[in-house]
């Protein structure tokens, strides 16, 4: 696999790309999983980061072992035509028009999903080739686990609230219950996101290799994905946990756990049912299904992102794509 990936400049870009797309989601994407931990006192900002950098790296490991149909839907998201050097060069843009999009998302703290800028601007990339299509099934799954991470996650976040309320568990136990929480959506996110980028990560070798192959996923390559979503992560990500944990509502522990609990019971469902869905989305659902006081003004600035990342990020895959291959 080394030698496939070391065997042209096209191939060895594709890969730093993937890598760089990788990092930035642990960067901008990971830090939603540990935001009402962080807020609520239950671990130390650098503590937290380290606690999630380790979790994504076990969490992909774990489900390529167990279900690939998240990496296997973002191989088969797009048609690319049948010149495989124009697609090469498509799929290099897509993925600078993602890494953009995320990179300005952090810049101004609003947490926005990597995973379906990822597709939506894959997906962009290969429309701007003469032969290029969209591939229904695999679309269907994202647009379905849209809409069930969100509804989910809210719920499942005020029903443990509601639940916790009776319950009244002291502000200690839950602080250290939203240490596993936090843990286990880290790990959830490195299960679901890092699936995506080693999807991606294929479809390039794919690529390289003349066409369409069939999926196969080599451990030193889930190995590397990992570890590069883990050492994007280590970077922290202050401004989005401000964001999500202290700006968007109020958390008190009991709320945090509640969050961290429904959160966490969303992606592992979708997950095993082998939908790709935001860690993003399901986590702030969740924290404006447990929390109190929603800051309107910050929630509505985060369903805007959400709204404009799936039109944002094609578009710019669409016109970086034409960009590479025929110039200004």
């Amino acid at each position: 696999m080394l030698t496939a990936i070391c065997s042209d400049p096209v191939t060895i870009l594709t890969c730093l790309l993937v890598l760089a797309v990788a990092a930035v989601n642990g960067w901008t994407d990971a830090p939603n999983a540990i935001a009402t931990a962080v807020c609520t006192g239950a671990l130390s900002f650098r503590r937290a980061v380290c606690l999630a950098a380790l979790c994504n790296l076990l969490g992909l490991m774990w489900v390529t072992a167990v279900n690939t149909a998240v990496a296997e839907t973002l191989f088969s998201i797009a048609g690319f035509g049948a010149d495989t050097q124009a697609a090469r060069s498509a799929l290099c843009a897509g993925l600078c028009a993602v890494a953009l999009w995320s990179t300005a998302a952090w810049r101004f703290g609003i947490p926005t999903s990597e995973s379906h800028g990822l597709a939506a601007a894959v997906t962009g990339a290969a429309l701007a080739l003469p032969g290029g299509m969209v591939h229904a099934g695999p679309w269907l799954k994202i647009l379905v686990g849209l809409v069930l991470s969100v509804g989910l996650g809210w719920f499942l976040g005020r029903l443990w609230a509601l639940l916790l309320d009776l319950l009244r568990p002291s502000p200690t136990l839950c602080r250290r219950g939203q240490v596993g929480g936090a843990a286990a959506m880290a790990f959830l996110h490195g299960a679901q996101d890092g699936q995506k980028c080693l999807g991606i990560l294929l479809l390039g070798l794919s690529l390289s290799a003349g066409g369409p192959a069939d999926f196969t996923v080599p451990t030193g390559l889930s190995l590397l994905c990992a570890g590069v979503m883990a050492a994007g992560t280590a970077l922290g990500g202050r401004k989005i946990i401000d964001t999500v944990g202290r700006e968007m509502v109020c958390l008190a522990p009991r709320q945090g756990l509640a969050a961290d609990l429904g959160g966490g019971a969303c992606l592992l469902l979708c997950t095993l049912l082998g939908l790709p869905v935001s860690t993003t989305h399901a986590k702030t659902a969740a924290i404006l299904g447990a929390g109190s006081k929603a800051n309107r003004r910050i929630a509505g600035q985060i369903a805007l992102t959400w709204l404009f990342t799936f039109p944002g990020c094609g578009a710019l895959g669409f016109f970086l794509a034409r960009l590479f291959l025929f110039g200004p």
